[in-house]
C-alpha cells in the first residue's frame, strides 16, 4: 500500500464530525511514548470508550475491521488544534491509510504526509455524494490511487485531489525525509571525497 503506487481498494469509517482536534484523536495523557507502536489502542480514545473502559459500540471505529477499513471520512477542519506527530501515529497504527475530509488543518496535514498517511480534501458536492453512497451502502468501498491524484466513489466517478508534489514522490517510493536524504549517500561521500 505504501509505496510503489500507493493504490488500494477499502471500506470507510464514517465520522462525520467536524473540528476533530488532535486531543480527540490521540488525548494528550497517551504522548508519554516514543514509539509507534500500541497508540492505534488509544486512537480517539475518549470517544471509542466508556469511562470503566469498555467499547463504545456505537463508535464507527468499533464498528470496523482495520483490516479492511483504510479510509476515515470526517467533516471540516480535520487535525485541528495542537500540533502533535502521535495523531498520525495512531490513524496508522489502527489501520488507517488515508483521511477523506473537507479540509484539514496544516500542520496535521504535514505531520500526516510525513508518517504515511494520505489527507485527500474534498470540496463539498463530491463530499455529499460519498456520504449518501455510504449510507445507501455502509459497507461500499473507495479506491485511493495516489499515482493518479484521484478518489473513486462507491458508484464509480472519480474525484481528483492534489498533494504536495515532494510529499507525493516520498508516499510513491514508501520513503519518510530521512530515507530520501539516504539516497544520495553515495553522492555525498564523493563529494566529500574531492574536497
Amino acid at each position: 500500500m505504501t509505496g510503489h503506487g500507493f493504490q488500494f481498494r477499502s471500506r470507510v469509517v464514517t465520522l462525520l464530525r467536524d473540528h476533530v482536534d488532535t486531543d480527540q484523536i490521540i488525548p494528550a495523557r497517551f504522548l508519554t511514548t516514543t514509539t509507534k507502536q500500541g497508540l492505534g489502542e488509544k486512537l480517539f480514545n475518549d470517544w471509542r470508550y466508556a469511562k470503566d473502559g469498555t467499547p463504545r459500540p456505537d463508535f464507527p471505529l468499533n464498528q470496523a475491521d482495520p483490516a479492511v477499513s483504510r479510509v476515515l471520512l470526517a467533516g471540516e477542519d480535520f487535525g485541528c488544534g495542537s500540533s502533535r506527530e502521535h495523531a498520525p501515529w495512531a490513524l496508522v497504527d489502527w489501520g488507517l491509510r488515508a483521511i477523506v475530509a473537507r479540509s484539514f488543518a496544516d500542520i496535521f496535514r504535514n505531520n500526516a504526509l510525513k508518517n504515511g498517511l494520505l489527507p485527500i480534501e474534498l470540496p463539498e458536492e463530491p463530499h455529499r455524494q460519498l456520504i449518501a453512497e455510504l449510507e445507501r451502502d455502509p459497507a461500499a468501498e473507495v479506491v485511493v490511487s495516489l499515482q493518479a491524484e484521484e478518489l473513486t466513489l462507491p458508484g464509480g466517478d472519480r474525484v481528483a485531489f492534489t498533494v504536495d508534489p515532494f510529499a507525493r514522490h516520498l508516499l510513491l517510493e514508501g520513503l519518510d525525509e530521512l530515507d530520501y536524504l539516504r539516497t544520495f549517500a553515495d553522492q555525498t561521500v564523493a563529494f566529500e571525497a574531492q574536497r
